[in-house]
């Protein structure tokens, strides 16, 4: 299969048709771009909390991400207190509501008003200092691998809101920061309410240096 052809169906007909009609070619397509394919960005669950031995693979394959130098400049708290991520939401909301710029609050209320749509569990990355490359890529590992598993997800860099409002130091308290860490990203995890679909791979974003 030619580059060309390729990207003609892919701009046609979706990463997904792309993998079937590559198999039909020929080519070896894996478990691995499979999942990175078919995933997408989860915004609507049905609060049953994930299994602890789905919850443990998920929080495995964050720690076995790669970093600059080995660094592993990360920690991850996994929290299920739906309690808790649901203070937070509410704090975040009310922090948002009150805002200068009311485009981020407006976009939250038309897709249901919660900051986390309603997950059950939220993977937090705490990072060192500048180490925002490696939490970013810790994400990534933890999204694939909730996807691995059947599970919604959605990388959420919003959850760093109510960390930085009037009662952040008491939510970092709970959410097990200490000194040296801070917020790096966050992946909200659980069951979906609702399929969703991938987002269309942009083609014309790639190209060689042949």
């Amino acid at each position: 299969m030619t580059r060309r052809a390729a990207d003609n169906i892919i701009a046609k007909t979706g990463a997904i048709s792309f993998i079937k009609n590559a198999a039909k070619e020929g080519l070896k397509m894996n478990e691995t771009l499979r999942t990175i394919s078919e995933r997408y960005s989860c915004r609507a669950y049905d609060g049953r909390l994930p299994e602890k031995n789905l919850l443990d693979a998920i929080a495995l394959a964050a720690v076995q991400s790669p970093s600059g130098m080995n660094r592993q400049p990360w920690r991850i708290v996994v929290i299920t207190d739906k309690a808790f991520i649901d203070e937070m939401d509410g704090e975040g909301m009310r922090i948002l509501s009150e805002a200068d710029d009311q485009t981020a609050y407006e976009r939250f209320v038309e897709r249901g008003g919660k900051l986390y749509y309603g997950a059950p569990c939220m993977f937090l990355v705490l990072q060192r200092p500048g180490a925002g490359a490696d939490a970013a890529i810790v994400s990534e590992n933890i999204a694939l691998a909730a996807s691995s598993l059947g599970l919604g997800n959605v990388i959420c860099g919003m959850a760093s809101i109510p960390f930085g409002g009037p009662r952040g130091e008491e939510f970092k308290r709970r959410a097990k920061f200490s000194d040296g860490w801070e917020f790096g990203t966050s992946v909200l995890v659980g069951c979906a309410s609702a399929q969703g679909k991938p987002h269309a791979p942009d083609m014309t974003k790639i190209e060689y240096a042949d």
